[in-house]
């Protein structure tokens, strides 16, 4: 019953911000539970799976979710993610926490500080990377966005699936403000696309887990159930925070990944 009340907050949490809940789960089982790191782990992505189905299938209803944009930034995520893996074995833990840590500081300002800017007019005109979605928090008007700087995002892409990989923590704390900030797509999309995208990583590395065995299937159905519920009220509420108030409540997220990063950093988690 624990673990599926623990479920239902990392699955709302996970949801609002696209980040999928791994950041609270792990140290949850492994602290509080006693868990060893690859049970939490096996454990955890099979609770971001069900958020994300939870999270997207509402996104996807809504056009919150982007498909289009996040099966192809997903393509280029996932080469990071083995580069990462590859190329983790060989560096210090620390230098990778700093580095991220480094990563989620300037992304917490530039969402505390920076306005929106990715909404277009209605009457510009449409180009092969125009979308549009309707904002329940602006009366349910439909708004219209063009992404920007392709290219580059795919590239950065890669470099976001590098650090998730080689850190532990998902990818979406990196890809929601490279998203937002950089390829000027709104904080609701990009939650909401994020949130669609970690759950096709996340089910790749729990059929490894699974087939391994590593899986304590106790622990993983109360997490499911738990995080799938969690995901359909934290969608629901994303839905209806004005976009001002979402982005200072995911800086002040991305600031306390920060924090956390550091303390890893330092040896004290």
């Amino acid at each position: 019953m624990a673990l599926l009340l623990i479920g239902i907050f990392a699955g709302a949490f996970g949801a609002v911000f696209g980040l999928g809940g791994g950041i609270i789960l792990i140290p949850v089982m492994t602290i509080l539970f006693g868990l060893g790191a690859t049970e939490a782990a096996a454990a955890s992505l099979i609770g971001i799976v069900a958020t994300s189905a939870g999270a997207a299938s509402r996104g996807l209803r809504k056009s919150t979710a982007n498909i289009r944009l996040g099966l192809m930034l997903e393509i280029t995520t996932s080469i990071g993610a083995i580069v990462g893996a590859a190329i983790a074995v060989y560096l210090a833990d620390w230098a990778l926490f700093l580095i991220f840590a480094g990563i989620m500081l300037y992304s917490g300002v530039k969402m505390a500080l920076a306005p929106e800017r990715s909404e277009i007019p209605e009457d510009a005109p449409d180009g092969m990377m125009t979308f549009e979605y309707r904002d329940a928090a602006d009366g349910d008007r439909t708004k219209r966005y063009e992404v920007q700087n392709v290219r580059s995002g795919l590239g950065m892409c890669v470099a976001a699936g590098m650090i998730s990989s080689m850190t532990g923590v998902g990818g979406g704390s990196v890809k929601v403000p490279l998203m937002n900030i950089h390829m000027h797509i709104p904080v609701k999309v990009a939650s909401a696309t994020s949130s669609y995208m970690i759950g096709i990583t996340a089910f790749s590395g729990a059929v490894i887990y699974l087939a391994a065995g590593q899986v304590l299937l106790d622990v993983a159905a109360a997490v499911s159930i738990g995080t799938y519920v969690g995901a359909l009220t934290g969608a629901k509420i994303a839905e209806r925070v004005q976009t001002a108030t979402f982005k200072r409540y995911l800086s002040a997220v991305f600031f306390f990944v920060c924090f956390t990063m550091i303390l890893k950093a330092g040896g004290y988690l």
